[in-house]
């Protein structure tokens, strides 16, 4: 077994591996799939200036060319803010930004933008043939709800070949084949309002689970507040405390934790067949799907 860790994207990423294959080998893996957070943090923060994200968002009404860093993940989270009808819309970052969720969590930068009121993805447009992005208004995109599941997948995708690893990014994880006594991994689910606790324990194999939770970031001047917003009202859902959404990948759970606050994303969810566990505020669980 080997476990490493490394911090990416404002959280503590950690793998671990156990396989019978050189050390070397897994050590390489490890690394190569540590870099595709790397990359994926370049291309899609919204923090800093110099993310390829937040340069393309400099060029209103201009074919953009983007890399596969940033175009998947946003090409996937359009899919579902058209799936959604707009409950989910990677253009609420300036509204974030608003909210004072906009502080580089290593340079302390605050970022301070310029964003047309009445904007919404339908303002942006992915051209697939020649790989560009165009947006209409003056914007900035947000892809907190799919980048790290993203960038765990890409580090799946690193080490398949092994016999069981998980990619762990603050709690957002795949699990992938069995742990080291050949059993289903046993994942814990935070408490809500313990952080050192866990509440529930679930199996999975190959599968992903990711978990948004309204305690996670709240708003420092109004506790109603946090970061998870209806892109049309602008205010926080507070029907639950954490929403785990259980996918085949993890930038589905990823998108579904997030959208899943809402009753109406829970219903796309149900459609979609997807698990999940929710915990509302007087600590009752509620679980959908076999889990």
């Amino acid at each position: 077994m080997m476990k490493k860790t490394k911090l990416y994207m404002d959280t503590v990423v950690e793998i671990e591996v156990i396989s019978r294959k050189r050390v070397e080998k897994i050590e390489d893996k490890i690394e190569r799939a540590f870099t595709t957070f790397k990359k994926v943090e370049q291309a899609c923060s919204r923090f800093t200036t110099s993310s390829e994200l937040m340069q393309a968002c400099q060029k209103v009404g201009t074919p953009v060319e983007i890399s596969p860093f940033l175009y998947e993940p946003l090409f996937f989270a359009l899919e579902i803010a058209k799936l959604t009808d707009g409950l989910f819309d990677p253009t609420i970052g300036m509204v974030m930004e608003e909210e004072g969720f906009n502080r580089h969590y290593l340079t302390g930068e605050r970022m301070q933008s310029i964003a047309d009121e009445f904007v919404n993805y339908k303002d942006i447009h992915l051209n697939p043939e020649t790989r560009t992005l165009t947006i209409t208004r003056p914007m900035v995109i947000d892809l907190g709800a799919v980048a790290k599941g993203f960038a765990i997948d890409l580090a799946v995708n690193e080490l398949k070949e092994f016999e069981g690893f998980i990619v762990n990014a603050g709690g957002d994880l795949f699990a992938g084949g069995t742990d080291a006594k050949l059993n289903k991994w046993k994942i814990g689910i935070q408490h809500p309002y313990q952080k050192d606790q866990i509440i529930e324990m679930i199996q999975i194999c190959n599968e992903a689970i990711c978990t948004s939770g309204s305690y996670e970031r709240v708003n420092p001047l109004n506790k109603n507040r946090h970061h998870i917003m209806n892109p049309k009202t602008k205010i926080s859902p507070n029907e639950c405390l954490s929403c785990s959404i259980i996918a085949p990948f993890a930038m589905m759970a990823d998108a579904f934790s997030t959208v899943s606050f809402f009753p109406e994303g829970q219903l796309v969810m149900e459609e979609l067949e997807l698990k999940g566990l929710f915990i509302t505020p007087e600590l009752q669980i509620k679980r959908i799907g076999e889990i």
